[in-house]
């Protein structure tokens, strides 16, 4: 990179969850800490869940759906995350699996599940994903693994059908979400590639790959196929562990790391896991975790040096 070269600002926004103020006040934020010219043409990644928990999923995803006309410089990338994929499901508006099956085949093997979380048992749930139906349903269990309340299903999701005006798990949800919305959830990206990011090391100045998905890829499974079945958007795995995945997609995959063959280095940069974690070139960027409604929304920005951004700064 020559020195007259200027590299390019990119950020990552983390889980927003139905919090319209707190995305607001990040929004302006990263403008006050990025500067308004380098904001205006600015890289800015979501990292998906932008809806369920908080009470306004619809006014975020309008505000997303907004940004390439009020930004029109700007680059935006809007990653489909666990909750998205459960409500566009619900909605009918992920592909059927490519090898034909129905989706009637990802419940098989949790059948003893359903009763116990709830599973939506309404108006055309015959063609919904396993995660679709725990999205819309209602779970019997009235707490979570860390003690706090469901709201509604184990998703969370009576906000976000409360949001756009119907009863939660109603099916008049279909009629209820605008087609603007319908289309943005529809293309979401399971994953994304960057090349050439820079960012400040001891050494001076390098450049990266990063690849950018809601929870992370799986140690000790082939990289190209993992990225190629995310680019597909495959849907005939009753879970999507790029989406959901936990502690099997928490650390860096090692034929990742910068000690590999791979001379440039791969930054792997996720939301979903309720933490802000920094491990070298492994960045989560969930502050709110379960709780976004106490918890900061928070960002990472490449200037290239790296900073972290809430929605709580005073800047």
């Amino acid at each position: 990179m020559s020195k007259e070269t200027k590299p390019g600002v990119l950020c990552c926004i983390g889980d927003i969850h139905g919090y319209f103020t707190k995305l607001q006040n990040l929004w302006r934020n990263l403008e006050s800490a990025i500067g308004a010219s380098d904001f205006a043409s600015a890289t800015v990644i979501f990292l998906g869940d932008y809806c369920d928990r908080g009470p306004n999923s619809r006014e975020v995803i309008q505000f997303l759906v907004s940004l390439p006309f009020r930004y029109p410089d700007q680059k935006h990338v809007f990653l489909a995350g666990n909750h998205e994929f459960g409500l566009a499901g619900f909605l009918g508006l992920v592909e059927a699996p490519s090898d034909g099956s129905g989706f009637e085949t990802t419940w098989k093997g949790f059948e003893e599940r359903e009763e116990e979380e709830g599973w939506y048992k309404g108006e055309g749930y015959e063609k919904m994903h396993l995660q679709a139906r725990m999205w819309g349903g209602t779970t019997r269990e009235r707490f979570d693994a860390y003690g706090i309340e469901f709201m509604g299903s184990v998703y969370d999701a009576a906000p976000t059908f409360e949001s756009y005006g119907v009863p939660h798990g109603s099916y008049d949800l279909m009629n209820a979400v605008p087609d603007e919305h319908k289309k943005f959830l529809s293309n979401l990206v399971w994953v994304h590639e960057e090349d050439d990011v820079c960012l400040e090391t001891k050494d001076g100045i390098k450049t990266y790959r990063l690849i950018a998905v809601h929870a992370g890829l799986e140690e000790g499974k082939d990289i190209e196929e993992q990225l190629k079945f995310l680019k597909a958007k495959e849907t005939k795995f009753p879970k999507i562990m790029g989406l959901s995945g936990r502690k099997n997609v928490w650390n860096i995959p090692k034929e990742l790391s910068e000690n590999n063959n791979d001379e440039k280095g791969t930054i792997l940069v996720s939301g979903h896991h309720g933490r802000l974690h920094m491990d070298g070139l492994r960045f989560i960027i969930d502050e709110g975790g379960s709780a976004p409604e106490v918890n900061p929304l928070a960002a990472i920005i490449l200037l290239p040096s790296i900073k972290i951004v809430r929605d709580t700064d005073l800047l």
